[in-house]
């Protein structure tokens, strides 16, 4: 998908949350804004927003020398961890635990600081068990998975790769070797190799980075090693909107989506309503 008019709002949105992580003078927020605004000028309209909204984080990361969002990262990893216990009692008493694991994978996904500043997690965990969702693929991702022994799955955002790490559980339980992905460096609140280890996920599967700080997976910016492995895949597990924007149109692969729908344009864009939540087939 390409940058959509109503991107530019969302744009400087985000920077103004970023930079609401720290206390600072005016004139340095206004410096960076307009830093941003001279990025903005020139985006490329045919790229996906996530090309874009990486300019955007490196020009803030650069200003301020820091990663805004790293105290509420290791704050979300350590509140998500200390709902797994309830949640893995909860996918173990299912009837379905491989549908279960799933939807509340896709409920983690509710954890972005790029779209929400707030959110009700619980909330979101129980809708995602209990209503119909938007887009709901299930049945072929569980024939995808009988043809598949390997599986790369590309991660999203701190906090919410605990609800991952349910999934990727359950799916080495069956015999599958798990592949999962991290940023190679911080942007927005997206999961980075610290906060892997922080929940203990490389204790589940291999964690790799993608060897770079870009939002979602655009792979001209990542490592050639990470372009190796994502080649090697025929199973691909994609976490985000981020993922899906950059992602959406590789028929090369079985790429299964998992996100919610959080902006009005992603929304219209798979003609659903905000808030969407999808199990998406490719």
């Amino acid at each position: 998908m390409k940058v959509n008019v109503e991107c530019f709002p969302c744009f400087l949105r985000q920077t103004v949350t970023a930079l609401s992580q720290f206390d600072m003078d005016d004139e340095v927020r206004f410096a960076i804004i307009g830093d941003v605004l001279g990025v903005l000028k020139g985006v490329d309209v045919e790229k996906t927003p996530a090309y874009a909204t990486t300019f955007i984080y490196r020009t803030v990361k650069k200003r301020m020398g820091l990663d805004p969002y790293a105290a509420l990262k290791r704050q979300f990893n350590e509140f998500a961890l200390k709902l797994y216990p309830a949640l893995k009692e909860m996918v173990s008493n299912s009837g379905e635990p491989l549908w279960s694991a799933a939807r509340i994978a896709i409920a983690g996904n509710i954890i972005d600081f790029g779209i929400y500043e707030s959110f009700d997690v619980e909330k979101t965990i129980n809708k995602a068990l209990e209503d119909v969702i938007a887009v709901d693929d299930f049945h072929s991702f569980e024939e995808a998975l009988q043809g598949h022994k390997e599986i790369l799955y590309l991660l999203d955002n701190a906090g919410e790769i605990v609800f991952d790490m349910l999934l990727i559980e359950l799916l080495a339980g069956m015999g599958k070797h798990v592949t999962a992905v991290v940023k190679g460096s911080a942007v927005i609140n997206d999961a980075t190799m610290e906060d892997a280890v922080e929940v203990g996920l490389q204790q589940h599967c291999r964690v790799i980075d993608n060897g770079t700080d870009a939002v979602g997976t655009e792979l001209e910016f990542c490592s050639q090693d990470f372009v190796k492995e994502y080649n090697r895949h025929s199973l691909v597990i994609s976490k985000g909107q981020g993922n899906f924007e950059t992602l959406e149109g590789d028929n090369k692969k079985n790429l299964f989506f998992l996100f919610q729908a959080k902006c009005d344009v992603i929304a219209s864009h798979l003609n659903l309503t905000k808030g969407s939540m999808l199990l998406k087939g490719q």
